[in-house]
């Protein structure tokens, strides 16, 4: 691609992408993302060009000059969403979206989909004995609001003559030409967009105090880290859209007058940062990035640092000391980032999905955007639904948009009949939220009023097989070990308390246990150095405070009231249904199980392991669990 020289030269050569995108009338948009990628997708991918190319059929891989007629675009997508379903594949310009697409399947799609059009109703997603053909007619997708991941999963993620046949690099041409850079902050503070990576922080106000920092340089920074437990939102962004987050830190950069940006993303994100990688590239030789840009003499350079997997490195004093090569710990403040930053400069850290809002914003307007949701908490916000329920993937609903909405209309309910129990919001800084909380808004301000927060964005949802004391378990080991050891409320507090829940999950628990956690999380809450250390008890106090009756059975009773805690099961021999096989003695590993042939068994409670070997072997139903 020509290198540009000024905004005659990109205009021209966004109406030349147009032409060739539209003129790109027969589609096959195969997801690329992780989760489908590690499902095969590329494979189907190779296989579809393979078949069409052996049927004469004209294939079209990236985005031509000219198309001709009868092309087919041939696409490596960004996450489509509905991970359950993948590997995914999308026809355009009908909108049929085929689920669970095996190798097999290609020729199928080829003959029928590509040559005849006709629709592959076995491909097609099912729900309730409906069949729905179209993705946006899927009730998964239905209720949704895509502006982060509008462009996910509909254009070629590598390309940037796509992204700039769909609109890209408009907002970033509008602000470098004709707006001021207190126009551009005055814009996003007019939009009341905040922060998407956790505390929702206004991010006009963070814009215009680094803007007015009187120290040069300043740095760009953001925020890819996404540390948390089964949250994917920021990594679908990088490797489905990354020319939008390119675009949205470049205008930041015009804000607040900075010629650097840097990407803090994790290793463990291997495909993100190829993409990135690509993405950069392309910007820079068609001179929308780097020197001299569009001929205007500014200039913005953007760097990727590899993160190595520290969660704490999502704080952003951490993040910047990664980025300099020290060790990622958590800094005193003030001074904040966007006095005394990367490098000791003023710097404006904001997350993936944060700068990746920004275009929409400034192409559609601050009151566009407030149109969205409430008002203190406007636009939409991406998030990861994983756990014990129809649906998983990753969704983009309006702020405000409630948990009952988001768990049974998107995510199509409970799976497999169970019932609703809680929902963890937030990852490891978050809380649980219970049935009677279904009905609060999704919303920064709502959120904090019962304890939990967005955070990233994960949201697990657990039915009532799972043990509450197990997942404050599993949430403060996590913290436990991601913990960089600089404050002693962190380092030893999370330790002691981790010790505590491990007892209590072992029927090791004892009288005041509970009372202790509760003293614990209070200290480290008011006295850890960090955000993250300050959040660490979150989980913990959640559950005690809404499931304490579970807390106190573990402890008092030796009883785990959802059977998930191994060592406090008790296993029974009926002695009415017993028929005195012996298959559970000879399958007990430590010898706890006695008796004669034909005369019912029992089982030794001092040498049982608990490890339920006995009732999977029991071919007559004849042990149980105790509740």
């Amino acid at each position: 691609m020509d290198r540009l020289n000024s905004r005659a030269d990109l205009i021209a050569l966004r109406e030349e992408c147009v032409k060739a995108f539209e003129a790109e009338k027969t589609k096959i948009l195969v997801c690329g993302g992780t989760g489908c990628v590690a499902g095969g997708s590329l494979d189907i991918y190779a296989r579809l060009k393979e078949l069409l190319e052996e049927r004469g059929i004209p294939v079209e891989v990236e985005l031509a000059h000219e198309p001709h007629d009868g092309v087919v675009g041939m696409k490596k997508s960004g996450c489509h969403g509905f991970c359950e379903m993948g590997p995914l594949v999308r026809i355009e310009p009908s909108g049929w979206l085929y689920t669970k697409v095996k190798l097999d399947d290609c020729e199928e799609i080829v003959e029928k989909t590509i040559i005849g059009g006709e629709n592959i109703e076995r491909l097609a997603y099912k729900q309730d004995g409906k069949v729905y053909q179209k993705q946006e007619e899927i009730p998964f997708y239905k209720k949704q609001t895509r502006v982060v991941l509008g462009s996910c999963g509909h254009i070629n993620a590598g390309s940037v003559r796509e992204y700039l046949a769909v609109g890209g690099y408009k907002a970033f041409e509008k602000c470098l030409f004709d707006m001021q850079p207190e126009d551009i902050i005055k814009v996003i503070s007019d939009s009341n967009l905040r922060g998407r990576g956790g505390g929702g922080f206004l991010c006009g106000k963070k814009w215009a105090s680094c803007a007015k920092q009187k120290e040069n340089p300043k740095y760009i920074v953001c925020n890819g880290d996404e540390g948390d437990p089964g949250a994917f939102m920021d990594r679908s962004v990088m490797e489905g859209d990354p020319h939008k987050l390119l675009e949205g830190m470049m205008i930041a950069g015009l804000a607040i007058g900075s010629s650097d940006g840097y990407i803090y993303v994790r290793a463990e994100y291997p495909l993100a940062v190829e993409r990135l990688k690509m993405a950069i590239s392309q910007a820079e030789d068609c001179g929308i990035l780097g020197d001299n840009i569009l001929g205007t003499g500014k200039s913005f350079r953007i760097h990727i640092n590899k993160g190595a997997g520290a969660f704490v490195c999502g704080e952003g004093s951490a993040l910047t000391a990664s980025i300099e090569g020290k060790r990622g710990m958590p800094r005193v403040k003030p001074p904040r980032t966007v006095e005394h930053g990367l490098f000791g400069k003023p710097t404006n850290l904001n997350n993936v999905e944060t700068y990746a809002n920004v275009p929409e914003i400034i192409n559609k307007g601050a009151e566009w955007y407030k149109s969205i949701g409430p008002e203190n908490s406007p636009g939409t916000k991406a998030f990861a639904l994983t756990g014990t329920i129809q649906n998983t993937g990753l969704i983009e609903v309006p702020m405000g948009t409630t948990l009952r909405e988001v768990i049974f209309d998107i995510g199509g309910g409970m799976r497999g009949g169970t019932n609703f129990k809680a929902v963890q919001i937030g990852g490891p800084s978050g809380g649980c939220l219970t049935e009677k909380e279904l009905d609060i808004p999704l919303d920064f301000d709502s959120l904090k009023k019962v304890g939990a927060m967005i955070g990233s964005g994960g949201l697990v949802v657990m039915d009532d097989k799972t043990c509450m004391v197990e997942v404050a378990r599993f949430f403060m080991n996590f913290t436990q070990n991601e913990s960089c050891g600089k404050c002693v409320p962190c380092r030893e507090g999370t330790k002691r308390m981790l010790e505590i829940l491990e007892r209590i999950t072992q029927g090791k628990g004892k009288d005041g246990d509970i009372e202790l956690l509760e003293e614990l999380a209070d200290t480290i809450s008011n006295t850890a150095l960090c955000g993250l250390g300050k959040t660490a008890p979150s989980p913990v106090i959640s559950t005690i405070k809404n499931f304490r009756e579970e807390y106190e059975a573990h402890v008092y009773k030796k009883r785990c009231p959802a059977g998930a805690c191994s060592k406090l099961n008790i296993y029974v021999i009926d002695p009415e249904r017993c028929r005195g096989c012996s298959k559970c003695a000879r399958n007990c590993p430590v010898g706890a199980i006695s008796g004669q042939v034909r005369s019912p068994y029992v089982i030794d409670q001092d040498k049982c392991i608990k490890c339920g070997a006995c009732m999977s072997n029991c071919a007559f139903s004849a042990i149980r669990r105790e509740e």
